[in-house]
């Protein structure tokens, strides 16, 4: 029989390499409804190695990916275990993890994340749930994106769920099914040119807001195909390295001027999304929530509301999601929608290493 409450430790390394996110969570299901509480959560950056690993991990072949994955999977285990320990954390029922996604092109059939091997379980040696998009993509699905199962059953208080992170993702529910799907690159651009300046990030945004829009290059990134694809629909950085990277620096502009047109083409493709339902709650989570700068943009071209939330939901949604999402698996229910993904049929994805 199923219980009713669960302490878990959700773990997530996104696609802007900021390092590893981990939250110790309890989820709580009462009478049809889920709730959460977050009781300690830490980001772990990545060291200069692994961070120039990582980044370049998308060009490498898949031989050298399972060489890379052995490796990564132990200083996974060993950031977890050291959280675990940190925190004087006992009784869990398991860790789920979401890994670090080293090859995404789902029209192939193919995505991989590092980071979920069975060795994880040997380092832990608590319940680990993990590898969530492989099943989906084996189902014909996107893979992702897989946190619109959290914001129907956690945070559905809200019209929109944005999440602003190395991709713009959004989710919503239409005709009562829930939609979700990539909107633009956001921090996975604006941090690569900022580091041209020697800065990882551009703090509030505020050397783009001293930019200024160069009108062409805007057009051409606006008029990229993907904008008029109708989901299901996802992006990886090899879409980036492949049309967006590539037309930026066709132009040979100045980074402030990049960080400008990029931040105003991120807010038109954002205010197109939420705008197309009125008077509308929209939460705002992921790094891109303390891009002052671009929060001042979008609502610029919204009447909607945008709420950011506390610091650590900003951070650590995607974490906690992951950790529901295992919940969920742990059950055998439903955790990956099919009206979000485009797999052909909802299903309870992920693999759990106990033994």
């Amino acid at each position: 029989m199923n219980k009713s409450e669960y302490h878990i430790v959700g773990v997530m390394s996104g696609t802007s390499l900021d390092g590893v996110d981990l939250v110790n969570l309890t989820f709580t299901y009462v009478e049809g409804d889920w709730s959460y509480k977050i009781h300690s959560s830490s980001t772990v950056p990545y060291s200069k190695k692994w961070y120039d690993i990582l980044k370049h991990v998308v060009s490498k072949s898949l031989e050298d990916i399972q060489e890379i994955d052995m490796e990564y999977t132990t200083y996974l285990g060993s950031i977890i275990q050291d959280f675990i320990t940190r925190n004087g954390i006992k009784d869990l029922d398991a860790v789920c993890s979401h890994g670090h996604t080293a090859l995404h092109q789902p029209e192939k059939g193919m995505t991989y994340q590092i980071g979920n091997l069975p060795i994880i379980y040997d380092i832990l040696k608590t319940p680990i749930v993990c590898n969530f998009r492989v099943q989906d993509v084996a189902f014909g699905g996107q893979g992702a994106p897989l946190v619109p199962i959290g914001d129907k059953l956690l945070f559905s208080d809200f019209d929109f769920c944005l999440n602003l992170g190395g991709f713009a993702n959004i989710s919503t529910e239409i005709k009562n099914e829930r939609i979700a799907y990539d909107i633009c690159p956001v921090n996975i651009a604006l941090n690569h040119y900022v580091s041209l300046l020697g800065l990882d990030y551009d703090d509030k945004g505020l050397i783009a807001s001293n930019g200024i829009i160069h009108l062409e290059l805007l057009n051409q990134l606006n008029s990229l195909d993907f904008y008029k694809k109708n989901p299901p629909k996802s992006l990886g950085l090899e879409w980036v390295n492949q049309h967006v990277f590539p037309l930026i620096d066709s132009f040979q502009l100045p980074v402030e001027t990049v960080l400008r047109t990029f931040v105003e083409h991120v807010a038109m493709q954002i205010s197109k999304e939420i705008n197309k339902k009125p008077k509308a709650k929209v939460l705002v989570t992921g790094g891109g929530a303390y891009h002052s700068f671009l929060i001042k943009q979008i609502e610029g071209r919204t009447s909607n509301s945008l709420i950011i939330p506390e610091n650590e939901l900003v951070e650590f949604k995607e974490a906690l999601v992951f950790g529901f999402l295992g919940v969920l698996k742990l059950r055998e229910e439903v955790n990956c929608l099919s009206s979000v993904t485009g797999a052909k049929r909802d299903h309870s994805s992920g693999i759990i290493f106990n033994h």
